[in-house]
Parts: structure tokens; sequence; C-alpha cells
């Protein structure tokens, strides 16, 4: 008899069928195995010790078949607000240099200063 495992492959072991209730509780039955004489599917179940019973052993109108799920968030990409980004850093302003306070350039050479003819 097969007991709950951990595989690293997805095989038809890995398939159940997921049902919910009115109460909102879910059960999960193997799609794979039965019970030979009655047909009636093997429940995934937990004991009051928290150990996974055999499936064979696990009726759907049991407590220890019935899980409530948790919501959790679904979301496959999710983008991040403004307020989740890390603000960039800032880098302090250039000083800009006027033009006006350049020496000409001609031909890639200083001018040089004139003196003045007074």
């Amino acid at each position: 008899m097969p007991l709950m495992q951990l595989d690293e492959h997805f095989t038809p072991e890995c398939k159940f069928k997921e049902s919910v209730f009115e109460n909102y509780y879910v059960t999960y039955s193997s799609m794979l195995y039965r019970q030979t004489q009655s047909g009636r599917s093997w429940y995934i179940g937990i004991n009051r010790d928290g150990q996974v019973m055999k499936g064979n052993r696990v009726k759907k109108n049991k407590g220890a078949a019935h899980f409530l799920p948790k919501v959790i968030e679904v979301a496959m990409y999710k983008e991040p607000s403004l307020h989740q980004l890390a603000p960039e850093p800032v880098s302090p302003p250039r000083k800009t240099v006027k033009t006006s306070d350049l020496p000409s350039l001609k031909n890639g050479r200083k001018e040089a200063p004139k003196a003045d003819a007074s």
C-alpha cells in the first residue's frame, strides 16, 4: 500500500481530485488508486497526531480527510509599488561652467590674451 511521499518528478500518483464541500472544507482523492471491491477513491487524511493516514483507511466524510484551504495572494507576477522600491541614490549636482568664463579656443589652442593698446 502506497503512503504519501515526496517525489521529484510528476507521475500519475501525483494526480488528485479536489472536491469542495458546502462548509468550504476541501478533500483530495487519488486519481490512480481505488478500493478493489467497491471502487471507492482513496483520500488524503491526517490523524490526530499529524501523521499521514493510509489512503484506503480514509473516507471522504471523516474529519481526517477535511482540510481548510489557506487564503493566499495569487499572482504570477506582481509589479512592485512605488512605495516598495528603494530610492535611487541621488548624485550631487554637477557644476556647470559658463562658456563666457572659458578662454576662447582657436584650432584647439588657447588664444593669447590681448594687451590693451591704450
